[in-house]
């Protein structure tokens, strides 16, 4: 679709990894110069190794309506998951609009690569040609990213070419982070000492660096190393890392600049090969690359730690303070300030409507424990039907925002008066429990910063523990309610009276005033039970509680005692109010009975006892004094329908 400013959808995972980060400095700076506006879809997948996690960080993608951008570019081998990057494809040859995909050959999308194979074979070449190392182990990336494949067949083809044989216990499989280095090498050093361990990107070699060190086994005199991306951390490290130089910052710009084009109809390549440049350096013994300005290095270094440790501190803080957060409206005050911290000219918590359920899923008494134990109404792929944004940020100001249809991603997300920007959006989720997403805007915070997933992680983990909160006070509440009121009349059971008796009782007590204790008995509810069933029987119950609540206007507690019987306690009473509230009763009896036109007669006998108590008498002991008066009016009654 056309507009008067182009959006382009940036489909990306881990963008604290120099490769992303060299990537997507190309797209920005691309953006910047021509009026274009970026919104990132972030994920940080693989992290630890956890499904879940992966599957609530990746469900940000699915946020993602392709169709209503101008472009898109996915970095599709930073998602280290086969099946979401099938779908994302799928979805990509499909949102008719232009896709950039990087590093992975498409043939209905523009791609952008490397040669790999040629890259990775120069690399073994040097060591066999220019060495003379015939074992050479590998470590691997994931076994289904294509950047991986294509590196792994080229060292196997590569020894073959020169008669050295692929042996698989010289290989080892991890997925492109630090620890898999050291991992390789604690197997690797288990069988024979290699001469040389080729890695398929830098992270991985930094890693095998710093576990062969921990070994005693010295780089390069004992084991040559190489790596691939020549990142910054591995042109600095000592000794410097060989890899292979790629164009990162062009190949963004490339990117962006392929979506224009197919805009503007600008005849161009579907597919686009970049070149690559091997950088022999002392890791391997060879110190090829250009020597290292120390003072720029220093003063580089210097920024960085300065920077990490204004992170670190901006991160822990809050994480401090969101964690003491014990209500929804304490977290929302609490994350405004830390939202100020990071520099951004908007920021959106974006929280879907039922956020909460799972757990609260059902309010009837009934079921509510059931889905405590096994909830299974939340959110785990896509973002439910509508968004609340119970905090929203724009230009140095907090904000209401109405809630708004998922399919929106964000309200007036394309509106043409708005300024260019970079957004990114982020998933906030617990395991694979989806809460929602925030919405980042121009800062600085997301691409610079190696703590900004600690971040969002914290808001996360924190919107957990304030769910978790909520839900346990509605728990407690239902709790209480299951201890203190009785299911069927849905008035105080006896546990219900004690609790707010007790305090009136022991008042009185105190200041020497007196309580009364009214007893009432049903009359006829085993007739009624007998002649019309037990569910008429349990109307004539509740019908019986509801007279007793509307007769009680002051600070009267009633109950039901148990089967027809019922209490009421009234503290600092009167004989003349203990004949009003029986005669309040009778009147809503006979009303109760003249609009309900019941096949029976709903009635009661009662009895009440009124006295100073003192502090040795017990509550329920002048229950049973009521008790007693209230059978001997019931057989006064009785004997005197028998004289008639």
């Amino acid at each position: 679709m056309e507009r008067e400013r182009t959006h382009i959808a940036v489909i990306v995972s881990t963008i604290d990894e120099d490769y992303q980060s060299g990537i997507l400095t190309g797209i920005r700076q691309y953006a910047f110069a021509n009026d274009v506006t970026l919104e990132h879809f972030v994920a940080f997948g693989n992290i630890g190794g956890d499904v879940g996690h992966d599957v609530g960080e990746y469900n940000i993608f699915s946020l993602a309506d392709l169709h209503q951008f101008d472009g898109v570019i996915l970095l599709i081998n930073t998602i280290q998951d086969a099946d979401v990057c099938e779908k994302l494809l799928v979805r990509a040859r499909t949102a008719d609009v232009p896709v950039v995909c990087i590093d992975q050959e498409d043939p209905e999308l523009y791609t952008i690569c490397i040669d790999n194979q040629k890259a990775m074979q120069d690399i073994v070449e040097h060591f066999i040609l220019h060495h003379g190392y015939t074992r050479i182990n590998y470590v691997s990336g994931p076994v289904d990213n294509t950047d991986s494949q294509q590196r792994l067949l080229a060292y196997e083809n590569t020894l073959r070419k020169h008669g050295i044989a692929v042996e698989e216990q010289r290989i080892y499989h991890g997925n492109f982070v630090s620890r898999d280095g050291v991992s390789a090498v604690q197997k690797f050093l288990q069988s024979a000492q290699p001469q040389a361990i080729i890695c398929a990107n830098d992270s991985m070699a930094i890693g095998v660096m710093n576990s062969l060190t921990a070994h005693g086994v010295r780089v390069p005199q004992d084991v040559a190393v190489s790596g691939f991306d020549y990142t910054y951390n591995a042109r600095n490290y000592a000794p410097s890392l060989t890899s292979v130089k790629r164009p990162l910052e062009q190949l963004g710009q490339l990117a962006c600049r392929k979506i224009m084009n197919h805009i503007h109809g600008v005849a161009q390549k579907r597919n686009e090969i970049m070149d690559t440049h091997c950088c022999f350096s002392q890791s391997c013994g060879c110190n090829q690359t250009p020597p290292v300005d120390t003072d720029e290095f220093k003063k580089r270094n210097f920024h960085i730690l300065e920077a990490y440790s204004v992170d670190i501190s901006l991160v822990s803080r809050m994480a401090s303070a969101l964690a003491e957060c014990d209500s929804f409206e304490k977290y929302i005050k609490t994350l405004q300030p830390f939202v100020r911290e990071i520099n951004c000219k908007e920021f959106y918590l974006c929280l879907c409507e039922n956020w909460k359920d799972g757990i609260m899923a059902d309010e009837t008494e009934e079921n509510y424990l059931l889905h405590i134990l096994s909830p299974d109404q939340y959110v785990i792929h896509g973002y439910g039907e509508r968004i609340l944004v119970p905090l929203a940020y724009r230009n140095g100001r907090f904000f209401d925002v109405p809630d708004f249809p998922a399919s929106q991603m964000l309200p007036d997300l394309f509106d043409p008066d708005h300024r260019r920007g970079d957004y990114y959006f982020l998933p906030l989720h617990f395991g694979e429990r989806c809460m929602g997403y925030c919405v980042i805007k121009d800062s600085n915070f997301p691409v610079n910063s190696k703590l900004f997933h600690h971040f969002i992680t914290n808001i996360s983990n924190s919107l957990e523990s304030v769910r978790k909160i909520i839900c346990l006070d509605r728990v407690t509440q239902k709790l209480n309610k299951l201890y203190t009121i009785d299911t069927l009349a849905n008035i105080n059971n006896r546990n219900g009276f004690r609790i707010g008796s007790q305090h009136l009782y022991q008042k009185c007590i105190r200041e020497q005033k007196a309580v009364m204790l009214m007893f009432l008995d049903m009359d006829g509810l085993k007739y009624i039970n007998d002649t019309f069933g037990h569910k008429a029987g349990d109307n004539a119950i509740c019908c019986m509680a509801h007279v007793l609540l509307e007769s009680c206007t002051g600070e009267e507690v009633c109950c039901r005692f148990g089967g027809d019987e019922f209490i009421i306690f009234a503290p600092d009473y009167t004989e003349e109010q203990a004949q009003a509230l029986s005669d309040r009763i009778q009147k809503n009896l006979d009303r109760m009975n003249q609009e309900n036109h019941f096949a029976y007669q709903l009635a009661a006998s009662s009895g009440y006892y009124i006295t100073v108590p003192t502090p040795d008498m017990n509550l329920f002991q002048l229950v049973t004094i009521a008790d007693h008066i209230m059978y001997a009016e019931k057989k006064k009654r009785k004997a005197s329908r028998l004289r008639r």
